[in-house]
């Protein structure tokens, strides 16, 4: 039973038979729609984000399984912040500004996607995105938060979150 595997970047939500899911799915002999429908169902939460999308289809038969990842940290950011784009010069202009406890929950979000051993490096690597995006994180640069994670500044907010987890 060959498998084909078709990835793609679609809107949460709203995917449609059209490009670029319908030229690439048609040839393989699945029913468009249901995929539509499954993927929109999928990825529902996501809406306002692109979400990167993995479809296995069964040439055979034209089964199919539908695997979501997590929408891009910048993608996820710029939903928290309500902003359609980062900066233009990320290091000379500040289009939003996040709060700590928003860089954690993003950090809690994408951790199995990331290459992080804890949630304070994943966080790290949240205000690594920050600073590249024109974001500051409780008002300060994210490279000035991030020295304030190693010196346990933020370490009680750590074990709030980690407590929630439990």
């Amino acid at each position: 039973m060959p498998k084909e595997e078709v990835e793609v970047l679609v809107e949460g939500g709203k995917a449609d038979p059209g490009p670029p899911l319908g030229p690439a799915l048609g040839p393989l002999g699945v029913n468009i729609q249901e995929v539509v429908e499954e993927i929109n169902r999928k990825t529902k939460d996501f809406e306002g984000m692109e979400v990167p999308v993995k479809i296995i289809v069964d040439t055979d038969t034209g089964e199919f399984e539908v695997k979501v990842g997590t929408p891009p940290t910048s993608a996820i950011i710029k939903s928290e912040l309500g902003i359609e784009k980062g900066a233009h010069e990320p290091r000379h202009e500040v289009v939003g500004d996040l709060s700590m406890e928003q860089a954690i929950k993003i950090a809690k979000m994408k951790f199995d996607d990331m290459l992080s051993y804890d949630l304070k490096t994943a966080t790290k690597e949240v205000l690594g995105t920050c600073g590249s995006m024109g974001v500051t994180v409780e008002g300060k640069d994210p490279k000035e938060v991030q020295k304030e994670i190693d010196e346990g500044k933020w370490d009680d907010l750590f074990e709030k979150f980690e407590e929630e987890e439990e």
